[in-house]
């Protein structure tokens, strides 16, 4: 049965969305605060913000999709959970580091790193869960 599975995924892809919309909420407070209607008017952290929400969206789709495969393929509930707070984790850092108007470097690089290496380990356990499938 894949149903836990699925559930493990669909709860880590909502905690991510709580990541994007924490986004929008920061970049919508900038737009306001600084009256800037269209893209970042030059503004520093409006730039940074919307930046850091462009990447989470460049990234958050294909990790959804492989966990979701893994999912489906049978992957054991503790590697979901792995991969998942993995990333999770390192996009809550990421964000973190470019909401901030100034912000320690550690941060956008822990957060980086561990969602490099969630998205890397979902990448590789698909196809080594896969290749005998198809091969």
């Amino acid at each position: 049965m894949t149903q836990p599975a699925i559930a493990i995924v669909g709860v880590y892809a909502a905690l991510n969305v709580f990541i994007l919309f924490w986004f929008v909420w920061q970049t919508s407070v900038l737009r306001g605060r600084h009256k800037i209607w269209i893209g970042d008017g030059g503004n520093a952290h409006l730039a940074r913000v919307m930046r850091g929400h462009a990447n989470a969206i460049e990234n958050m789709p294909m990790m959804f999709v492989l966990l979701i495969v893994a999912a489906l393929l049978g992957a054991p509930a503790v590697a979901l959970h792995v991969l998942g707070a993995g990333f999770t984790v390192g996009r809550f850092i990421h964000a973190l580091h470019f909401i901030q108007a100034d912000a320690p470097r550690w941060q956008r690089g822990v957060g980086y790193t561990l969602s490099f290496v969630a998205l890397l380990g979902a990448a590789g356990g698909v196809i080594a869960h896969a290749w005998p499938l198809v091969f």
